[in-house]
């Protein structure tokens, strides 16, 4: 199967998707979550046993396009409900996806590409890499990811990431459990091909039960939590506050906030 915003590779037991738009330094276009989940499902019905993700040129991925930005200030609440679905759709793929999942970061992952790099069951980084949830500086609001972050990190740390949108380094990442190993920029495909291969070792019916087991426990309230975050992700973007946030950082100026 062909693809417009990534590659999918497979080699041997191990297939790497690469998201691949490093002119828009890999941010999310509504294509790229179609062919994400595509590919991914195309991966899972392979015989590969394992999946790394990463992407081209010098940036993991930067968050939502852009054009797609642009075109959220023109969309119709159900629209904005429809594009708020395929967004938790990703995110829950990536998370209760059946075979074992390694991020390779080599750049900056920022908001939405945050979420993808993290809820992979691996993360590998480079130190130079970025993370944040950067959502509440132009007015949205990080809810569907908050889903899982707080699971990740706990609720004192995501309140921290969430409600500043600060940026972390590689280090402090971590430091608080986003990310498993930093490794050299030179190596990282290497290190992330070097798990894969350990991990591929392993039973294909134990990595897959032992998947099955961490998300089926908290699949209901995980699904239950996500379709409020939806609602709220599709919601605030009927606000003074978001038109604003939106409008400031697409004009590259400081936003003057209505407070409503």
């Amino acid at each position: 199967m062909s693809y417009q915003t990534l590659t999918l590779v497979h080699e041997a037991s191990v297939a790497t998707i690469t998201l691949n738009r490093p002119d828009k330094r890999n941010a999310i276009s509504t294509q790229m979550i179609d062919d994400l989940l595509a590919a991914l499902s195309e991966a899972e019905s392979s015989p590969v046993r394992a999946v790394i993700i990463t992407g081209a040129g010098s940036s993991f991925c930067s968050g939502m396009d852009l054009d797609a930005l642009r075109n959220l200030a023109e969309q119709s609440p159900a629209q904005n409900m429809e594009d708020s679905k395929r967004m938790a759709r990703m995110f829950r793929r990536i998370w209760s996806f059946p075979k074992p999942l390694i991020a390779a970061v080599n750049g900056p992952a920022i908001a939405g590409g945050c979420g993808i790099a993290t809820l992979c069951d691996f993360t590998l980084a480079v130190p130079e890499a970025k993370f944040g949830y950067t959502e509440v500086r132009i007015g949205f609001i990080p809810a569907i990811v908050s889903v899982f972050l707080i699971r990740q990190v706990g609720e004192k740390r995501a309140r921290d990431l969430l409600l500043t949108g600060r940026i972390l380094n590689a280090d402090e990442a971590r430091q608080i459990g986003l990310v498993t190993h930093i490794v050299e920029h030179s190596t990282i495909m290497d290190s992330a091909r070097m798990l894969a291969a350990s991990l591929v070792e392993s039973s294909p019916t134990s990595l897959s039960r032992t998947k099955r087991l961490l998300c089926e426990s908290a699949a209901a309230v995980v699904d239950a939590e996500l379709e409020r975050a939806v609602e709220e992700n599709a919601d605030i973007r009927a606000t003074a506050d978001f038109r604003e946030g939106l409008a400031s950082f697409l004009e590259k100026r400081r936003p003057v906030w209505p407070g409503k």
